[in-house]
Order: C-alpha cells, then sequence, then structure tokens
C-alpha cells in the first residue's frame, strides 16, 4: 500500500485545506457552537450530554480537540484545524477499525452524510473490511421519512455497501440521526464507522463509534469528550473526493498494521 508519510500527508492536509487554513468561516463554526450549547437538534446528531456544556465549553472542547482559534475574542474571518490533531485522530481510527477486524468476524455498518466528499473515503475502508472477512450489514434498505420539511421523501440507499440517503433523484447530504435509529432498529453491528448523525446515533446507542467531523460539526467531539464516540476526526468534510486520496491511504496503511 502505497501510503504518505506523517510529515507528506500533513503537508498534502494543508495544501488542499483538509486542515491547516479550512474553508469554513469562523463565523459560521461559532454559530453552530451557540447552535449546540442551546440544544438545537440539528447540531446534536442524536447525541444526548450529561455535562452542560454552554458556549465557550464547547469552543474550548473543539480548541482541544480540532484546532480551532481558542479566542472567543476571534469572532470573524479564518478558523482552522490542527492537521497534527487530524492525524493523531486518524490513526486512532485505524487502530480501532484494526482491532476489529483482527478479532474476526466484524459486524460493521458503514454510513455518510456527505456523499459529495467523505464517500470516497467510506467505500475505500468498506473495500478493506471486506477484504479482511467483515461482514457489512445493509438494515433498512429503503427505509423512508420525509426530513424537515425539504419536500422530497427521503429513503435509506446502500452504494457498496456504505448507507447514504437519497431523494429519488439524487444522493443528498444529512445531519439527521433517525435513519442509522433505524438500521439500529432492525439489526445492530459491532461497529460504526460514519459521519454527522449517523454516527452520533450509533454512539448514542452504545455501539463502538468512530467518525469523521467538520470543524463546524462539534456534536461529535462532545460525544468523544464524553465517551459515547470512540474516535471523532477533525477534517474539512468536503473537499474534492480525490483530495481525500493520500489522508485514506493513511488510514488503510495503519489499519493493516493489525492484521
Amino acid at each position: 500500500m502505497n501510503a504518505p508519510s506523517r510529515t507528506d500527508l500533513r503537508d498534502h492536509l494543508i495544501r488542499t485545506r483538509i486542515a491547516g487554513d479550512v474553508a469554513t468561516p469562523r463565523e459560521n463554526n461559532l454559530d453552530n457552537y451557540r447552535s449546540l450549547a442551546g440544544r438545537d437538534p440539528h447540531y446534536m446528531f442524536g447525541l444526548t450530554f450529561a455535562a452542560e456544556w454552554g458556549f465557550r465549553d464547547v469552543l474550548e472542547q473543539m480548541a482541544k480537540s480540532v484546532g480551532v482559534v481558542a479566542d472567543p475574542g476571534h469572532r470573524e474571518g479564518q478558523d482552522t484545524i490542527d492537521p497534527d490533531l487530524t492525524i493523531d485522530a486518524l490513526e486512532a481510527m485505524g487502530d480501532r477499525v484494526g482491532e476489529v477486524l483482527a478479532r474476526g468476524n466484524a459486524r460493521i455498518v458503514i454510513a455518510t452524510g456527505h456523499p459529495t466528499g467523505l464517500l470516497t473515503v467510506h467505500l475505500a475502508v468498506a473495500r478493506l473490511a471486506r477484504s479482511y472477512g467483515a461482514t457489512l450489514l445493509t438494515p433498512a434498505e429503503r427505509w423512508s421519512y420525509s426530513s424537515h420539511g425539504y419536500g422530497r421523501v427521503r429513503r435509506i440507499r446502500y452504494l457498496d455497501d456504505v448507507a447514504m440517503l437519497d431523494d429519488g433523484a439524487a444522493l443528498v447530504h444529512t445531519h439527521d440521526p433517525d435513519p442509522m435509529r433505524a438500521i439500529l432498529a432492525e439489526e445492530r453491528p459491532d461497529f460504526v464507522i460514519a459521519d454527522h448523525g449517523w454516527a452520533g446515533a450509533a454512539g448514542e446507542a452504545g455501539v463502538e463509534t468512530v467518525g469523521f467531523a467538520d470543524s463546524n460539526d462539534p456534536a461529535l467531539f462532545i460525544g468523544a469528550a464524553e465517551g459515547k464516540i470512540a474516535v471523532a476526526v477533525p477534517l474539512d468534510d468536503n473537499v474534492l473526493p480525490r483530495y481525500y486520496g493520500p489522508l485514506t491511504d493513511y488510514l488503510l496503511a495503519r489499519i493493516t498494521r493489525h492484521l
């Protein structure tokens, strides 16, 4: 497997703005942190929290877990993701996935709410997991619901065993936890690899879960701080899919170290 070195991956993350100075503006990050502190369901990703997690608490945790600017007085303009935190979390994710596959007979659900970006990463992990004997579950296929007034009915669709939502015409972005809840109601996996509400709902249900999240999506990082999410990897979750190639190779190489 032609995986980059840590130094080369770090340079690539910064160059493609997967980490470093990212495209997500500071204003959007802070707005979403306030929304999470106010327990807006759209930003909770299906998780509940034991601690109060006010705005300052969320910002402090995001600075620690993601590398956003810690100063609450920085209210607009550029914000950041620390590429070393991205790689550290990516290695931790690889270790978790590798350990699960090494135990044998793993029953895994893989899902994404960001098919325009992260799908390419999930598809590669799915292929690797199958090659090492994992069973990729596909429960609740075609389960459908109407989501928050968007108009079209959304349904679960699997592409090469990766769960997503479609609206009858296209694969769609979602934060919603309801699709993962439908999956878990039909069949409970041993392990989940996901993002957004797919990851949050699984972690809330007590399934061991690793996931990806952007700097404006604090829920999974707060979930990780409270022990409901095993690993949350900080990154821009919607750059050009080909930019995730070196990151994916690094992750797969880390997984196979355990196999």
